[in-house]
């Protein structure tokens, strides 16, 4: 019911000429979009609250809007508008007035996604992390990690000085992504059970080899930005067989979903066969965390059960995974070139 609501209320937005046709086009393929995949990725994803706020070169559009705030006026009966306050390249997720937390998301041409496919997939990794911080013990453990050295804004998550270009912190990553691209290149079976045990053997070394703190922050970033673009990869294939509306399939920059769908495993681990921790810094655990969910589907296949049991830190996935008897799935992975 409230994804009928949303899409009547941007229809009557575009009739009212108040938010680009285009722009209300796309946010309601959104919200038709993650509708019909996003339980199929993480059971009851569904039940998570997913506020959206647009931002064009002069106004801002925010979507479900029941009681403006922050100087917003109501357009129609779910969306409201002010004058540009964000970037109109802003992609992040955050509580803006407080829960549940807003995707702020520039247009595409705007950001980093270019067009509107890919775009649509990346807001379905910043609704995971919608997913993530609406759990009730998510602040509780983000203040236990004892990281924010009094920072009250939360730019700490992106500014912590992890010793990303230390020789040993280079040599350690640079020896796991290569064990965890042979891990997740391997054929099902023997090969690949022994790969993925090398590599979880070299992750404890290296991990063991960083201070508390460095550990405890770059654990909760391959927790929170790793698996959000492991997310985001799955739900690009999870939309290979969605039928997009006629509406959103008639844009110029309109890309089938089955053919990204085909591209979006291989740019994540084309960008990890690249990285270099010293360059990259942050931005590393996108791609070297996505890969590990990659290698948890097939190594601890019921690893999604636990995500949430351990918030901030992906560690004890890797430890005694409850492996059954049965035929574990067949991976994607193991035809990669």
């Amino acid at each position: 019911m409230r994804l009928i609501l949303v899409i009547i209320a941007l229809t009557a937005s575009i009739a009212a000429q108040d938010m680009p046709g285009e722009d209300a086009i796309r946010i309601s393929e959104f919200y038709r979009l993650s509708a019909q995949i996003q339980d199929s990725i993480w059971p009851e994803w569904s039940k998570t609250p997913a506020p959206l706020l647009l931002v064009t070169t002069d106004h801002e559009f925010l979507t479900p809007c029941e009681k403006p705030r922050g100087g917003f006026k109501k357009i129609s009966e779910s969306v409201c508008t002010r004058p540009r306050v964000f970037t109109p390249t802003f992609l992040a997720t955050f509580p803006v007035f407080g829960p549940p937390s807003v995707i702020v998301v520039g247009e595409p041409k705007n950001t980093e996604a270019a067009s509107s496919t890919p775009w649509l997939i990346v807001l379905m990794h910043e609704h995971f992390h919608q997913l993530q911080n609406g759990r009730p013990e998510y602040q509780k453990a983000i203040d236990a990690l004892d990281l924010s050295n009094g920072d009250q804004t939360g730019m700490w998550m992106l500014n912590y000085p992890f010793p990303y270009g230390e020789p040993e912190v280079v040599r350690g990553f640079s020896r796991l992504r290569d064990l965890l691209l042979a891990a997740l290149s391997a054929a099902d079976g023997k090969d690949f059970d022994a790969a993925a045990a090398r590599y979880v053997q070299e992750r404890k070394e290296v991990f063991g080899h960083l201070s508390e703190k460095d550990h405890r922050y770059f654990s909760f970033q391959l927790w929170q930005e790793g698996i959000a673009r492991y997310t985001q990869v799955k739900a690009a294939e999870a939309s290979s067989n969605y039928k997009p509306s006629s509406e959103f399939a008639a844009l110029p920059d309109y890309t089938p979903f089955p053919d990204y769908a085909l591209i979006a495993r291989k740019k994540t681990l084309d960008e990890l066969r690249q990285a270099d921790i010293a360059k990259m810094k942050r931005v590393f655990v996108y791609s070297f965390g996505a890969a590990e969910g990659m290698l948890l589907d097939r190594w601890n296949p019921g690893w999604k059960q636990a995500y949430f049991e351990h918030l901030l830190s992906t560690d004890r996935l890797f430890d005694n995974p409850a492996r059954s008897d049965a035929k574990r799935p067949q991976s994607e992975a193991s035809s990669i070139h």
